[in-house]
């Protein structure tokens, strides 16, 4: 039998099929027991708990465990060490749970379902804090940066739902926000607008505060927009899309009212599902139904590395906040963590880097004086520290996660 490639951006499907794969990996170390594989220039563990689709997976706590939902009705909490669940939600909803968000600067988190259901549930205890039933079927949510408000869609109302966080009661309620299906819901940073994305292949913003859309962008996208995501600084919002594109929109110039957005450069061979900021802008990450994951310099806009091994669609990806580890959620009913950590020193990322002649900026840091990256998509204040320094002055609640049952 040949030997599996060792390349971390070629993948093949494996001599017997999609069982022999997800068996090599259980029984061979591929991520199995909490140890990463080794096998490729791109550490990865595989995390096996879900019998379904994988609809979102999201790194928390400060890169110590993965919060994930499925299409099997279930959440699970996983310890990223060892790769085992801290905890399992079932039980709760009846029918495919098609997004799950932590509320910053608590152990809650919230889960939105096909079942019209909007549940807050307590990391630790497992105890469901209330449950709020919606008039249509869920298809996203989102949780302010502050953690007083929540935000859903649901289907086929094309609406937005605001709640408040800690008792689930609805503040506002904005039918007919697009004209077909909204795929996506979105706070920016500062908690002043919520950015959606739909079917109809348009981008609008809510403004909270004057209650009323404020920004409504005919995207030119060539199909569905299945996600959107805003920088640290809430300048700058990505839309993902099934027309295999990504697109950068710069909020802050406003020069899309005249030109659109900026397509990102060597894009994926498949719909686009998902993408994600790092913290510090200087990396974006998509996922796609190709089954590859795509790692962007926002800076060149071009493409640094493509992360190949899940066996079906990819569904979500999300980054760390100190942007070492990348997790990405798959149809093939697994969590992948890819290890990030040493990716500027990978041949394949090099060697683009010297082509495309406009990789990211070099700074010293004005604490611990080393040098970090930096995107022209960062605020003034991103670019005097580095990532690890910022880290250094944590919020004063650090919510911990559950111990290992």
């Amino acid at each position: 039998m040949a030997s599996k490639s060792s390349d971390p951006l070629l993948v093949e499907e494996p001599a017997g099929g999609e069982e022999e794969e997800e068996r090599g990996a259980g029984e061979t170390g591929g991520g199995a027991g909490g140890e990463w594989s080794r096998e490729t220039q791109v550490p990865v563990k595989v995390l096996k708990g879900h019998s379904d689709t994988v609809t979102a997976a999201r790194l928390c706590f400060n890169r110590r465990c993965v919060l994930s939902c499925s299409s099997d009705r279930s959440a699970i909490l996983w310890d990223v060490e060892s790769c085992r669940p801290l905890r399992v939600f079932d039980g709760v909803h009846s029918k495919t749970i098609t997004e799950c968000a932590l509320i910053p600067n608590t152990n809650r988190m919230v889960t939105v379902s096909w079942d019209k259901k909007l549940v807050s549930t307590d990391l630790e205890t497992g105890q469901t804090l209330w449950r709020s039933r919606q008039p249509g079927l869920l298809t996203s949510c989102s949780s302010s940066s502050d953690g007083r408000l929540l935000v859903c869609a649901a289907d086929p109302q094309n609406a937005v739902i605001i709640s408040d966080a800690a008792s689930g009661q609805t503040l506002h309620h904005i039918s007919d926000h697009h004209r077909s299906t909204i795929t996506r819901c979105r706070f920016d940073p500062q908690t002043q607008r919520v950015a959606t994305v739909s079917s109809d292949r348009g981008v609008r913003l809510w403004d909270l505060l004057a209650q009323k859309t404020t920004v409504s962008i005919d995207s030119n996208h060539g199909n569905v927009i299945s996600d959107c995501c805003f920088t640290s600084s809430g300048f700058f919002l990505c839309t993902a899309s099934w027309d295999k594109s990504l697109k950068l929109w710069d909020l802050q110039a406003g020069g899309f009212r005249s030109h659109g957005g900026t397509a990102l450069q060597r894009g994926h061979e498949g719909s686009v599902s998902s993408c994600c900021f790092s913290a510090d802008a200087s990396l974006l990450v998509s996922g796609s139904y190709d089954r590859t994951v795509a790692l962007w310099d926002p800076s060149s806009l071009c493409q640094n590395l493509v992360l190949k091994g899940h066996s079906d669609w990819v569904t979500d990806v999300s980054v760390s906040v100190d942007r070492t580890l990348l997790s990405s959620a798959s149809k093939d009913r697994t969590v992948r963590l890819w290890n990030i950590e040493n990716m500027e020193e990978i041949p394949e990322v090099l060697e683009k880097r010297r082509t495309d002649g406009t990789g990211v900026h070099v700074l010293k840091c004005e604490q611990c004086g080393k040098a970090f990256p930096v995107s022209r998509l960062q605020t003034s204040e991103l670019l005097t520290h580095c990532v690890f320094c910022r880290l250094r002055a944590p919020s004063r609640y650090r919510p911990k996660p559950p111990p290992l049952m």
